[in-house]
């Protein structure tokens, strides 16, 4: 198999950040049964490493290595690893993320800069680690992980919201500078899907307020999660296709025309959704 050009997906080199919940488990499970080389790099080492000796015992291959995506030494040293040991890196899935919901007027100074560190510093990381040794390679997809919140106003999700969409520029803009360079780069934008990041009080989901958890369960099930399995064989699919912006599931994107057709009926939508949620988690 040619070693200077991208391999999809068998026999590739991929890291995925936050490989080992939720939807980064699920396309690091993916990606090992197309027969990727996966990296699984998490906080979570035990967990990261349950997951990937689940992968290795399902004929896979995988490796967990403990790294905070805010710490660029760390990411860097990472990714100069796996190519050290494989030759290549064909795939980085930029896809740690946190959240900290709740009204602007209940957030701290600190709770912007733990968001803004994992979710926007984070996929920087990533990028400064790896974009270079792709464009000396040839090749290499960069893969960056958004949110629906990155496409649309986030009433309630202010500091997510504001990182996500910076996270949807640093992607296309970057996929337009790198396309001529043979690194592609596209954005995934998730609708809502079952992950502990739902989990309000949770590791990777905290809202600010008193809201009843049960009650911002049954909101979320509203919106009918798909699950990661299904969202990970999807988004691969996308990606595949070298897909510039990966919306799932799929009915989300007409929140993502309508934003584009009219920004100002979106805004007002979104503000009419956010009232109405107050409403109903309040009780009133």
């Amino acid at each position: 198999m040619p070693q200077n050009t991208l391999r999809v997906f068998n026999d590739a080199t991929a890291i995925v950040t936050g490989g080992a919940s939720g939807i980064g488990r699920a396309i690091s499970e993916e990606l090992a049964q197309r027969g990727c080389d996966v990296v699984l790099a998490d906080l979570q080492i035990e967990l990261a490493k349950e997951v990937a000796s689940q992968i290795r015992a399902s004929g896979g291959t995988a490796t967990a290595v403990k790294v905070d995506v805010t710490d660029f030494p760390a990411m860097d040293k990472l990714v100069h690893a796996t190519v050290t040991r494989t030759g290549r890196l064909d795939y980085l899935f930029n896809n740690a993320g946190i959240v900290i919901g709740g009204g602007v007027d209940h957030y701290g100074i600190e709770d912007w800069n733990r968001v803004i560190d994992v979710n926007l510093r984070g996929v920087v990381n990533g990028v400064q680690a790896a974009y270079k040794i792709m464009l000396a390679q040839g090749f290499g997809h960069i893969v960056n992980t958004a949110s629906m919140a990155g496409l649309m106003s986030g009433p309630g999700n202010v500091v997510y919201t504001t990182t996500k969409h910076a996270v949807v520029g640093l992607s296309t803009s970057l996929r337009a500078e790198a396309a001529s360079q043979g690194v592609r780069v596209s954005v995934v934008c998730p609708g809502v899907i079952r992950t502990p990041i739902l989990e309000n009080g949770g590791k990777f989901g905290t809202m600010l307020g008193d809201f009843p958890s049960e009650e911002m369960r049954r909101m979320w099930e509203k919106l009918k999660p798909m699950s990661p399995n299904l969202f990970a064989e999807k988004l691969l699919n996308a990606v595949a296709q070298n897909r510039a912006i990966i919306i799932f599931p799929s009915w989300w994107k007409l929140f993502w025309w309508i934003n584009r057709l009219s920004p100002a009926l979106a805004i007002f939508l979104a503000q009419r959704h956010y009232q109405k949620m107050l409403k109903e988690l309040e009780g009133k």
